[in-house]
């Protein structure tokens, strides 16, 4: 923890009142608050030849390893600090952000209750603390905790651009779309003038393609895919999007960059199938179709696109002896057609 000496007007305190390790400290205090944090590991080096028992520099000596991603020095750090102050909310709060880090959630969850707890006591308000707290509890699916975590977070700082996305996150799995889509705009608002993570753009195509806004989704799949042009998910999202709003060109150039990525993918090929059909190449459709179920047999999608290119084909029996295989793999739709279209071969 780091502590600051006040002088009041007119006063001057005499270099000699601060110990040589306290200054060192406080210089790699400001270079981690920097975010150069071996220069600042380097400092609190110094000042632990000076002070072995300095647990404050052990603690921000674990911090600045997390910060680096060298887990395990930072866990022996701050296993140091606990020895020297056990129980101290600091300390037990950058141990829980390693556990869960290091995907330790049982421990983690240990550690930031008890952080918490410690920091309530002290009366100190600490959002990243709060935040992963937040994490965890999502993470455990435990929606509704989270969400009040976060609330309680933006009531603090209102400005805190993490909390947006994870509460984004909250709503996407609660499917408050509506809700998504307020949270990541509001995200975006607050850094309109810093790079954003693209990954918000994904989660808002995904939300608004769930509300049916299929050209936002479009949109915001283009900007994600500028920063990830080769991930095939995007892809192959951004290409269902497009054939939801009748652009089947648009979505068989995107499905035939991912099949380059991925040729094995049987979803690449039952959508480039359906984008094939809607621009009446049924011949070709067919072929996509026929071999997304050789890669994978149990399609049932696969089997449904399929008899629809057939009825357009003018292949009522074909058609309808797959909507038999999809609906014997599950598919609720497929039993709906059936009645509908196949009747007389329903057996």
């Amino acid at each position: 923890m780091m502590f600051l000496a006040t002088v009041s007007r007119g006063q001057q305190i005499a270099s000699d009142t601060i110990s040589k390790e306290q200054i060192l400290y406080n210089k790699a205090r400001q270079l981690a608050d920097s975010t150069q944090y071996k220069p600042a590991l380097k400092e609190l080096k110094k000042a632990l030849k000076i002070r072995t028992n300095y647990w404050e520099a052990y603690n921000l000596m674990g911090e600045c390893q997390i910060r680096l991603k060298d887990f395990k020095a930072a866990n022996k750090e701050l296993e140091k600090a606990d020895k020297l102050a056990p129980m101290n909310y600091e300390t037990m709060k950058w141990k829980g952000i390693t556990f869960y880090l290091t995907n330790k959630f049982s421990d983690a969850k240990k550690a930031l209750d008890t952080a918490v707890y410690f920091a309530a006591e002290e009366k100190i308000d600490d959002v990243e603390l709060l935040y992963y707290r937040s994490l965890l509890m999502f993470k455990g699916k435990n929606y509704k905790a989270s969400l009040e975590t976060c609330e309680a977070i933006l009531d603090f700082k209102p400005d805190h651009f993490e909390t947006y996305l994870l509460l984004a996150e909250i709503r996407f799995a609660r499917r408050e779309y509506n809700y998504v889509i307020k949270e990541l705009n509001e995200a975006i608002r607050l850094n309109e003038n810093k790079k954003h993570d693209n990954q918000l753009y994904k989660l808002l195509a995904k939300s608004k393609f769930e509300n049916q806004d299929y050209k936002g989704a479009i949109a915001d799949w283009g900007r994600y895919l500028q920063d990830f042009p080769k991930e095939e998910e995007a892809l192959i999202s951004r290409a269902v999007a497009k054939i939801n709003s009748n652009d089947n060109t648009g979505a068989i150039v995107d499905l035939d960059e991912a099949i380059k990525i991925n040729g094995s993918n049987p979803v690449s090929y039952c959508y480039r199938g359906v984008a094939k059909g809607g621009n009446r190449q049924y011949v070709e459709a067919l072929k996509d179709l026929d071999h997304s179920i050789k890669l994978k047999f149990n399609y049932p999608a696969a089997y449904v696109n399929r008899a629809a290119i057939k009825f357009a084909s003018k292949d009522k029996r074909g058609a309808c002896a797959d909507l038999e295989k999809a609906d014997g793999l599950g598919d609720e739709m497929a039993i709906k057609l059936m009645e509908r279209y196949c009747k007389s071969d329903v057996r």
